[in-house]
């Protein structure tokens, strides 16, 4: 199942309604053209004053499947279970401080975009993209010898379409159901907070 537009209230480009985060993977390899690809796209996210805090740590199975077993392992046990053939993780971190050595309030918003822009062109590229807060942040941090600087904000699996048959039955039931979010009205204000936009 690699088509599950979104339902949207007006019009939007097809590559935003059409992203979505799918669990049925198959296990076919990343090429490491598409893993630049994807990464490229991260690079040419805004970020206030150019400050370009996100750093991605990526983990190929094909390549180094030691480090992409440290790195699955720091997942819940609920995203284990339908990660198993994701080929590709992607950690994404973001430097906390500025190149001055303050706190980057932005830090996070700005790696998020970073993230956004990574899993468009994902899906641009007809591959799957699953971004994922499921994971033990510390144990990840401590497996990587993460710098103090350096927050690690998500995990993103990355691979191509699976079976959605193959997901255990209320994963296939929620691949397979429709996709919704909180109407325009209560995310989007007017002037004012809580103001009719």
């Amino acid at each position: 199942m690699t088509n599950k537009p979104a339902p949207t209230e007006v019009a939007i480009h097809e590559l935003i309604a059409g992203r979505w985060s799918p669990r049925a993977y198959s296990s076919e390899l990343v090429s490491r053209e598409n893993l630049r690809s994807v990464l490229e796209a991260a690079r040419w996210a805004p970020s206030s004053y150019n400050a370009q805090p996100w750093r991605f740590l990526v983990f190929d199975r094909s390549v180094d499947e030691v480090s992409y077993k440290q790195a699955f392992a720091t997942l819940v046990p609920f995203n284990q279970g339908w990660n198993t053939r994701a080929p590709v993780l992607i950690a994404v971190t973001a430097h906390t401080l500025t190149s001055k050595g303050e706190v980057n309030r932005c830090a996070a918003y700005d790696a998020g975009a970073a993230a956004m822009a990574l899993v468009l062109q994902a899906h641009a590229l007809g591959l799957a993209a699953h971004q994922m807060s499921g994971f033990d942040p510390n144990a990840f941090r401590t497996a990587f010898a993460l710098p103090n600087d350096v927050e690690v904000i998500a995990m993103i699996s990355l691979g191509h379409y699976g079976e959605v048959d193959k997901l255990d039955p209320v994963l296939r039931e929620r691949e397979k159901s429709v996709r919704q979010r909180l109407p325009l009205a209560d995310i989007a204000y007017g002037g004012g907070w809580k103001k009719a936009f």
